[in-house]
């Protein structure tokens, strides 16, 4: 069983249910119905699970090619194609249907949208064309609007700022990816723009990617949706970042300024997904 559970990426799982979380507090302006909140918990949990296992499913000849996904167990044989699709296709009808049943339809639309994305777009195309990175942040940036739409059912301007600022964050964090781990992308042929545009115009796009975010994060706040507590948060680790970014230009190790804009990418998005529920304008 640990290796279905492996299938499912679960760490991939559990960070976007914190941005999921993020999003529905956010729209639940203080008043929590906690029943709704692990209904739509649990049935996205399900359907990002599926897409994880649909993705290692496509993925699993290239994933022979790199060092980092080599032993995943669909690659090694530890579960059959067949039993890792049915597998994937339980649980989607099994997130759908908790969706469908205890939130609204707005927010099955949205989910079944990511789903869409990732699985149909992003897993089929991202070895194919350089845009994957941006195709796979759009998937990525669904979760928290599902945690919105769930308590608010309206895609409204707090919809709208989340989407916008989680597509945002997700394209430094990839590219940052691609690059700790450039010699496995390189060796899998797959075409992430270090690889295909190099690396110095790829840090432009960062720096240009980070500077929208923290310009996009901010928005809560002017928008009424925040306080000046997330607004100083936000910006100090913001500010940190930006910083960072630009020493990728000084740095002579590519791969360990990639690793650290990567754990910088995480303290930044954990940190906006934590100070958000304590500093909400209801």
């Amino acid at each position: 069983m640990i290796n279905y559970y492996l299938l499912t990426k679960p760490k991939i799982v559990l960070g976007n249910l914190v941005t999921l979380a993020a999003g529905f507090l956010l729209a639940s302006k203080g008043t929590i119905d906690f029943l709704l909140f692990f209904e739509t918990l649990f049935g996205l949990s399900l359907i990002m699970a599926s897409a994880c296992v649909f993705n290692n499913y496509i993925d699993r000849q290239m994933d022979k090619k790199m060092e980092r996904t080599k032993n995943r167990a669909l690659v090694t044989g530890l579960i059959s194609p067949r039993n890792a699709l049915l597998f994937a296709t339980l649980l989607e009808i099994l997130g759908t249907a908790t969706l469908y049943f205890f939130t609204n339809l707005l927010t099955v639309y949205v989910a079944a949208f990511g789903f869409f994305v990732y699985v149909i777009l992003y897993s089929l195309w991202k070895r194919h064309t350089i845009y994957g990175t941006a195709i796979g942040s759009v998937a990525g940036a669904i979760p928290p609007v599902v945690g919105y739409c769930a308590v608010s059912n309206h895609f409204d301007m707090g919809a709208t700022i989340l989407f916008t600022l989680l597509v945002l964050w997700q394209m430094p964090h990839f590219f940052a990816i691609a690059l700790y781990h450039f010699d496995d992308y390189s060796a899998a042929g797959i075409p992430v723009l270090p690889i295909v545009k190099g690396i110095s115009r790829t840090k432009i796009h960062m720096i240009i990617y980070v500077i929208s975010f923290v310009l996009a994060a901010v928005m809560l706040t002017f928008f009424n949706y925040t306080g000046y507590i997330y607004l100083a948060v936000t910006t100090l680790v913001g500010l940190a970042w930006i910083w960072l970014s630009m020493q990728g230009f000084k740095n002579q190790n590519d791969q360990l300024w990639g690793k650290k804009m990567y754990q910088l990418s995480l303290l930044m998005i954990i940190s906006l997904c934590l100070v958000i529920p304590f500093d909400i304008v209801s």
